[in-house]
Order: C-alpha cells, then sequence, then structure tokens
C-alpha cells in the first residue's frame, strides 16, 4: 500500500534525525583522520629526506677512503722515486723522477684539500640530518598521540555508528525509490547534510530564506511535500520531528574532542606511571 503524505513525511523526517545523529557523531572524529594522513605522509617525506642525507654522507665517507688510498699510494712511490735517484746516470733521468716526485706531492696536496671539504660537507649534512631527525621525532610523536586519540574515539563510537548506519538502511527502504533518490541528491549537495528541515520563525531552517505565507500555511497542512524555493530542502512541520529538530553543533566537536583528548592523556600518564 502506498503510503500518504503525512507518512512520507514522517518517514524523510526520521531518515534526517537518524542522518543527522550519524553525522553528530561522525564529527566527534573531526579532522583527526586528514590530520592522521598528513603526519604520515610528512613523515614519509621525513623519512626519505634522511635517507637522502644519510645516502649523502656515506659517499663522502667512500671519498675520503678513497682519498686516502690515494695519499698512501702517492706516499709510496715518493719513497721509491727517491731510492731511484740514488741510481740515476744522467740528468735526464734525474730530472724525470723529480718530476714525478712534484706530481706525487701535487696528488697528495689535492687529496688533502678534498678530504677536508668532504670533511666539511659531512659535518653540514649531519648537522642537517640532527635537524630532521629531530623534527621526525616530533612529528612521530604527534601521529602516536593522535591515533591514540583516533583509535579512543572510533572505540568509542563504533557500535553506535553500526547500529545508526543500519537504522538509516531501514528508514530509506521504507521510501519510495523517487524519494530515497530525492533525500540523497539533495543532502549530498548540503554542506551540513541537512535535507529535511522545518520552518523557522516564518523561515527555512537550511537556509534562512522567508517564506511566504501560503507555503507556510500548506506546510502546517501536509497535503503535499514542499521544497524550499532557495534552497531546495525539503520542509516539513515542527512536528514531525518532535522535540529534536536536525541541527547541527560545530561546537560539540570541539567538546567532544578536548574531552577523548584529556582521557588519551591521562591514559597516557598512567601507563608512563606504571
Amino acid at each position: 500500500m502506498e503510503n500518504t503524505v503525512e507518512q512520507r513525511l514522517q518517514l524523510l523526517a526520521d531518515l534526517q534525525r537518524i542522518d543527522t545523529q550519524l553525522d553528530r557523531l561522525r564529527q566527534i572524529r573531526g579532522g583527526l583522520p586528514e590530520e592522521v594522513q598528513d603526519l604520515e605522509d610528512e613523515l614519509e617525506g621525513l623519512r626519505t629526506r634522511l635517507e637522502r642525507l644519510h645516502e649523502e654522507i656515506d659517499n663522502a665517507k667512500s671519498e675520503i677512503r678513497n682519498r686516502e688510498n690515494v695519499i698512501a699510494e702517492s706516499k709510496e712511490l715518493i719513497k721509491k722515486y727517491e731510492r731511484q735517484l740514488n741510481e740515476v746516470k744522467n740528468n735526464r733521468e734525474f730530472e724525470a723522477l723529480n718530476k714525478e716526485i712534484e706530481l706525487a706531492n701535487l696528488e697528495i696536496l689535492t687529496s688533502e684539500r678534498k678530504i677536508k671539504i668532504f670533511h666539511e660537507f659531512i659535518e653540514e649534512k649531519q648537522a642537517k640530518m640532527d635537524e630532521v631527525q629531530a623534527t621526525f621525532d616530533e612529528r612521530k610523536n604527534d601521529l602516536d598521540a593522535k591515533n591514540k586519540e583516533l583509535e579512543v574515539i572510533i572505540i568509542e563510537t563504533r557500535a553506535e555508528e553500526q547500529k545508526l548506519m543500519e537504522d538509516s538502511k531501514k528508514a530509506s527502504e521504507k521510501l519510495e525509490k523517487r524519494l530515497q533518490r530525492a533525500y540523497s541528491r539533495i543532502r549530498g549537495n548540503m554542506r551540513n547534510g541537512l535535507a529535511v528541515v522545518t520552518m523557522d520563525r516564518g523561515a527555512c531552517g537550511g537556509c534562512f530564506a522567508i517564506i511566504p505565507p501560503q507555503r507556510q500555511a500548506e506546510i502546517r497542512q501536509s497535503k503535499k511535500l514542499i521544497v524550499c524555493e532557495n534552497c531546495g530542502r525539503i520542509l516539513v512541520d515542527k512536528s514531525y520531528f518532535g522535540v529534536e529538530e536536525p541541527v547541527l553543533v560545530e561546537d560539540e566537536k570541539a567538546s567532544v574532542r578536548r574531552k577523548t583528548t584529556r582521557r588519551v592523556a591521562a591514559k597516557s600518564e598512567t601507563e608512563a606511571a606504571e
């Protein structure tokens, strides 16, 4: 049997009431999931940066070892050439050996300068690495705290959220497909998720546009489904919502978040004391 207009309006109001409760519950989490994701992304970037700095330091240390080997080899060559000087038979050989000794000494000086540069490079990169590591540790602590807070909220709201989702599905299934689609479309277009609202002192409870007197009378009579000419929300008489009306309170989210944060902090202090 097809529902009457009054029954349809009541079903829409009931569905909106349930969905508003679900929205309030999800608002408790606020931006925590996004904050956690942002921190995870930042940590991944810092981790990559630390790996790159570590690689640069390792490469510089490798270059230092190579240059130290060059210095050692050059010193051995100098000793060898100096021994050969005692056995030269002409000036040409003497000059050639001296030239090799000069080149070896030049190689030593060049390597020593480069070793000094590499040591300065390592000091600079190590200082930067210590700075990035400190930031990483700080962000990691922030992430752990946010994860704990989110975990507490999810545990406390999981059962209620599941029940509300089931109630919303059942309430939606009682509506005709046409009304289901209209409700979902309107709700999806509204930032606060309100598709069904009441009149508030002669104005739309969603956009606060003034409703003409004739329209107000029609809304009270509940003889047909009426939408706001300004925002497109479905308008119903206050009696369909009883005492509670579909209003999302932004301060509620902050209040619950503060309470949860205090619980998480207290829990952490207890664990630390143990």
